[in-house]
C-alpha cells in the first residue's frame, strides 16, 4: 500500500532519536512498498535485500547503518527518547552525522520542535512536510519529483533544500 499522509499515524518507532522522520527514508519506503527501490539500494551496497530492510529507528529490524547508530545507543543508555533531551546536545557525533547528507539538514529545528510539541504533533507536521502537494504520497528527501504522480517538487522538504539535494546527487554519480 502506498504510504500517504492519510494512512500513517504517529508512531514513536518511526521517529528517530536523532530527529529523522523514518517514513521519508528511501530504505523505509523500499521496505514497505517499493521492492525495486530496495533491490537497487541493496545492489548498490553489495548486500542481500533482507539485510537492507528497515522498519524504523526503534524497531527490531533496522538498516545496518541504523542498527549501529551511535546516537541510538547513547540515547538508550541515558534513558532519553531524543538527542535534544541530552545535556550534551548537540554532541560531536550528532554534528558530524547532520553535516554528512542533505536529508539531515533539519535535525536542529526538528529536535527543538520535538521538545516543544512532542513526537505526535511533530510526526503530523513531518507528514505534511514530506507529502506530495498533489497526491499526498510521502516522498524521501531525494525524490525530486513525486514517486507516485510525478509532481514537482515532490514535497516541501525537497522544495526547501533542492540545491543541496541536487549537489549531493550529482556527486553520487
Amino acid at each position: 500500500m502506498l504510504t500517504t499522509r492519510e494512512n500513517l499515524n504517529p508512531d514513536k518507532r518511526l521517529t528517530a532519536v536523532c530527529g529523522l522522520f523514518c517514513p521519508a527514508c528511501s530504505i523505509f519506503i523500499g521496505t514497505h512498498e517499493d521492492p525495486a527501490r530496495l533491490q537497487k539500494m541493496a545492489e548498490q551496497r553489495g548486500l542481500p535485500v533482507d539485510e537492507v530492510k528497515c522498519y524504523g529507528c526503534r524497531s527490531d529490524k533496522r538498516y545496518p547503518y541504523c542498527a549501529t547508530c551511535k546516537m541510538f545507543v547513547c540515547a538508550s543508555a541515558k534513558g532519553l527518547d531524543f538527542c535534544g533531551e541530552c545535556a550534551d546536545y548537540p554532541c560531536a557525533d550528532l554534528i558530524e552525522f547532520q553535516a554528512a547528507r542533505p536529508h539531515r539538514l533539519e535535525l536542529w529545528p526538528d529536535q527543538a520542535r520535538l521538545k516543544e510539541v512532542g513526537y505526535e504533533q511533530w510526526f503530523e507536521e513531518k507528514l505534511a512536510h514530506y507529502a506530495c502537494p498533489q497526491c499526498q504520497t510521502i516522498n524521501s528527501a531525494y525524490d525530486i519529483t513525486c514517486r507516485h504522480c510525478g509532481a514537482a517538487p515532490s514535497c516541501a522538504y525537497g522544495a526547501l533544500h533542492q540545491p543541496e539535494i541536487m549537489a549531493y546527487l550529482a556527486q553520487q554519480k
